[in-house]
């Protein structure tokens, strides 16, 4: 915390006479008047944590928020832990390949099922998991 200084001077000047030919006596040299405001500065030194004076809507950490994603395929291996989603943000129009433990803005993959992806969601220091499911079956067979 800092304090600020502004310092502004002012030039005291009379009103000069309305009559002619009317004499006033000799003015002394205008006196420069100095006031002088303070006011304390903040900064925020986040140590790579989100400045809490900025909002949340603005910032690019809450995007994309997992109702704007649609799960559109799924690479599902159901052996390792190979498997990838890949999400279409219908707000930016933006793709995601994503797999298990990667991060998504407040989002974390924490599983991908065949048909499903399972996040983990941090907001506001409380974690709570939703499931994303497959937007269509791509399983059928389309008939030509």
């Amino acid at each position: 915390m800092k304090p600020l200084t502004i310092a502004l001077t002012l030039l005291a000047v009379g009103a000069s006479a309305s009559h002619v030919g009317a004499q006033q006596p000799p003015r002394a040299a205008a006196m420069p008047t100095e006031i002088v405001l303070q006011r304390e500065t903040f900064s925020y030194n986040g140590g790579g944590r989100r400045d809490p004076y900025k909002s949340l809507m603005t910032s690019s950490d809450v995007r994309p928020l997992l109702s704007d994603l649609r799960l559109t395929a799924v690479a599902f291996d159901p052996v390792g832990n190979n498997s990838v989603a890949i999400l279409r943000d219908t707000f930016s129009k933006q793709q995601y390949r994503i797999r298990v433990g990667q991060q998504l803005g407040r989002l974390r993959v924490a599983a991908i099922r065949q048909r499903a992806v399972q996040f983990t969601i941090e907001e506001f220091g409380f974690n709570r998991q939703e499931t994303l499911p497959l937007s269509s079956d791509t399983t059928k067979v389309r008939n030509p």
